[in-house]
């Protein structure tokens, strides 16, 4: 027995030094991401793993030919993104699909070894659901996790937790290597020396200990204080980095990571001074003006301090601009089978002229496209391009105005040290470079943190490239949310605020996401509008700010609001000058639907243009009546808020209408800058917001939600009105019930796993 052990050692040993000692331990990422922000972190691992002796393979969740978890022995790292309502995003579907399938036995996966983070937003119901659900589904099928799932609420900053846990990462990876070694190698031995096997410790390294985990939505509030002064991520320039990466490692810290002197800030809460400037007066008497903080200026400490930056990423496109004699220029999204393009037929204004936001009403002629066959509830995309005047602007700023009709080429980079490196797919071929920057790319985009370090290079300016510097860096966490994430600052307004920056186009490519439609609630039903499609909409306003010299409009509204201008001032010359076209794309909404059930009884709460959908629903209801007066349809309420009865009161004479033919049983309307002493009631008495009349009629409300079966759907604001409202339901819970806050929690919880509270928010 003792001869066989020797041999199986001397094998083992024999082998290991046979291999070629350039072998790396091995980990699998895979990612789920409906934006790019997932596939960027992923990415951004697979990138660094060979600094830490490490080698990444990388693939989609949707590409499983690339990958084999049932015999996957190395261990697995999940990113994965949660979209919509609590949904996968489109490339994680059929992977979340697959492991949620019942047949599956409780130990299909006892051999993985995994590690998650998932990320989401707060503002939203369901936040980071996709990720808790490939989590628990995972552990029900006998994985084991070797490293604390992260949370990642976008609603303060993915960074936040991002940073600290890609940091304890790789300290976590080779622990786990390291135990599943040692599981293979006591295997080995035991079966040489017939002793029983040891079984598989499931228990968390202790790396993890000191990264805290986010478990559900009601606990963010305290434990973001606690997130940021955790350790953010920034990866040292290593011995062997290139030139460029080590050009900034003196402006590393002489304090190791996690100290004090690397604790992060509250969002919004500058390490700097942001008051207005301070006449002061100098040494010799004279009176000077203090700088104050700003975009392109620091004050001390962050100043002074020693920075840590992330590692330069790496550049992977070759992009060349080649003349042609006639090239066809194109004028909108390329066809395709899901997207149509349809005229407007008619603009409305909803509010008056004095309101502080402006909403608006499109009709679309739908009558050509058969398949665009919207219900009530269904949303659809809108496609538009990036303002022209700014495409121009970064022409210009680019160097490239003159070349702005060459055709663009665009191939990978030979040397190129990126993982997972493809030319990105929403790049067409045989396109311009004005159609690259007009429909493919996001240039309203927010810089992010690895798009400001790799500008850095490309500025020639000293006293610039240490700003850029500093907002990318851990230390710069506050301004970066200040001047760059919470103003939604874009690559434009970035370089007009830092003029020695000039980046090369493939920059721009590599960094910026693609041109994302916006997506609509249809505001009609086919029933009362055959062939025509409703939306609302506000003209989105972005104030002038530090960076920002003059205010400007949302991409898509400010675009809708140009295209439509004409029919509004001057609808008798609609029809001869010709309706404007735009694209679109149907996006279905199977569970934001009027109940099937007739007789079942629904809540709508909509206050401003979250009313939409529900005119649909009441549209739909109101021929339904119609068509079967006999029938039972039960009652239907309508909670509605705005800010002046006569300024933005939106379909003020529809839903009257509604209530007189009996379709709306219950209409609640409250005005919450409406002068109290205006109103018929008392201010004591008169609710301000959706929330305070759901409250007031409490009782009938947990009546028809708990006792009649019925139906709740919520549209609008998220982050503010959404909460709320999901707020005062717990609480009319818990006091019509007598139950306690746990239990009202649950009991709102199985209102939503049943589909009869549903919402569709936006942030």
């Amino acid at each position: 027995m003792k001869r066989t052990a020797r041999w199986t050692e001397w094998l083992s040993t024999a082998v290991l030094k046979s291999m070629p000692c350039e072998v790396k331990p091995r980990f699998l990422v895979l990612y789920g991401s409906q934006k790019g922000q997932a596939e960027s972190l992923a990415e951004g691992i697979a990138e660094v793993a060979e600094e830490h002796g490490l080698v990444a393979e990388l693939s989609c969740l949707s590409l499983n030919d690339k990958y084999n978890l049932e015999k996957e022995n190395a261990p697995v790292v999940f990113i994965v993104s949660t979209t919509g309502d609590g949904e996968p995003p489109d490339n994680a579907l059929k992977f979340v699909r697959s492991i949620k399938t019942k047949t599956l036995p409780t130990d299909h996966y006892r051999h993985l070894c995994y590690a998650l983070l998932a990320l989401g937003d707060t503002n939203y119901a369901n936040f980071c659901n996709c990720g808790k659900t490939i989590e628990r589904r995972l552990q029900e099928l006998g994985a084991k996790q070797f490293y604390a799932t992260g949370y990642a609420d976008d609603g303060v900053g993915l960074e936040v937790v991002v940073e600290p846990w890609i940091e304890g990462l790789w300290k976590a990876i080779k622990g786990a290597l390291s135990k599943m070694a040692s599981d293979r190698t006591g295997y080995l031995k035991g079966e040489a020396e017939d002793s029983p096997k040891e079984t598989p410790d499931s228990s968390i390294p202790d790396a993890q200990l000191n990264l805290l985990r986010i478990t559900d939505q009601q606990n963010c509030g305290s434990i973001r204080a606690s997130v940021e002064t955790l350790p953010k991520f920034a990866t040292a320039a290593s011995s062997s980095a290139s030139a460029s990466q080590t050009a900034v490692s003196d402006l590393r810290p002489a304090f190791p990571a996690g100290s004090p002197g690397l604790a992060s800030q509250p969002r919004g809460a500058a390490s700097v001074s942001t008051s207005a400037p301070e006449t002061q007066i100098g040494d010799a008497g004279v009176p000077h003006v203090a700088l104050t903080a700003s975009l392109t200026h620091s004050l001390p400490p962050l100043s002074e301090s020693p920075l840590n930056v992330p590692a330069l990423p790496p550049t992977y496109l070759d992009v060349s601009l080649q003349e042609v004699d006639n090239m066809e220029q194109m004028v909108g999204p390329l066809n395709k089978e899901t997207l149509h393009e349809v005229p407007i037929s008619k603009a409305v204004q909803l509010t008056k002229g004095d309101s502080v936001k402006m909403a608006l009403l499109l009709e679309l002629d739908i009558s050509a496209h058969p398949t665009l066959t919207h219900q009530p509830g269904d949303s659809f995309d809108v496609f538009c391009p990036n303002r022209a005047t700014e495409v121009e602007d970064v022409l210009h700023r680019l160097g490239l105005h003159d070349q702005r009709n060459h055709r663009v080429h665009i191939s990978l980079r030979k040397d190129t040290k990126k993982k997972g490196a493809k030319v990105p797919s929403y790049v067409s071929q045989n396109i311009s470079l004005l159609y690259l920057l007009t429909w493919c790319l996001e240039i309203r985009s927010v810089p992010k943190k690895a798009f400001l370090r790799a500008l850095v290079e490309h500025t020639e300016d000293s006293v610039q490239r240490r700003r850029l510097q500093e907002l990318c860096s851990k230390q710069g966490a506050a301004d970066y949310n200040l001047y760059v994430r919470d103003p939604s600052l874009n690559i434009l307004e970035l370089l007009t605020a830092f003029p020695s920056c000039s980046p090369p186009l493939s920059l721009l490519i590599e960094h910026l996401p693609k041109l994302q439609p916006r997506p609509y609630s249809a505001a009609s039903s086919r029933l009362r509008y055959p062939g025509k499609l409703h939306f609302v909409f506000n003209v989105v306003e972005f104030p002038a700010c530090s960076g920002r010299p003059a205010g400007r409009r949302g991409l898509c509204t400010g675009w809708l609001f140009d295209l439509i201008y004409p029919v509004l001032v001057f609808p008798e010359k609609a029809e001869s000058s010709g309706s404007p076209q735009i694209h679109v794309s149907l996006r279905p909404n199977c569970s934001f639907r009027p109940p099937s059930d007739l007789s079942a009884p629904f809540i709508m709460v909509g206050p401003g243009t979250g009313v939409a959908p529900f005119i649909g629903f009441l549209q739909q209801r109101e021929k339904e009546r119609k068509e079967d007066p006999e029938a039972g349809f039960g009652d239907t309420w309508l909670f509605f808020g705005c800010r002046h009865r006569d300024g933005d009161y939106l379909f003020r004479e529809e839903l009257e209408g509604f209530v007189s033919s009996g379709t709306l049983s219950q209409l609640q309307v409250c005005f919450s800058r409406d002068d109290p002493e205006e109103e018929a009631t008392t201010s004591a008495a008169r609710p301000r917001y959706v929330q305070h009349n759901l409250l007031l009629n409490s009782q009938c409300i947990t009546d028809i939600l708990l006792k009649q079966n019925g139906y709740l759907y919520v549209c609008g604001d998220a982050k503010n009105m959404a909460k709320d409202v999901n707020d005062t339901l717990m609480e009319m819970i818990r006091t019509e019930l007598q139950v306690d806050q746990l239990e009202a929690m649950k009991t709102l919880a199985g209102l939503r796993e049943e589909k009869r509270y549903l919402q569709d928010i936006w942030g």
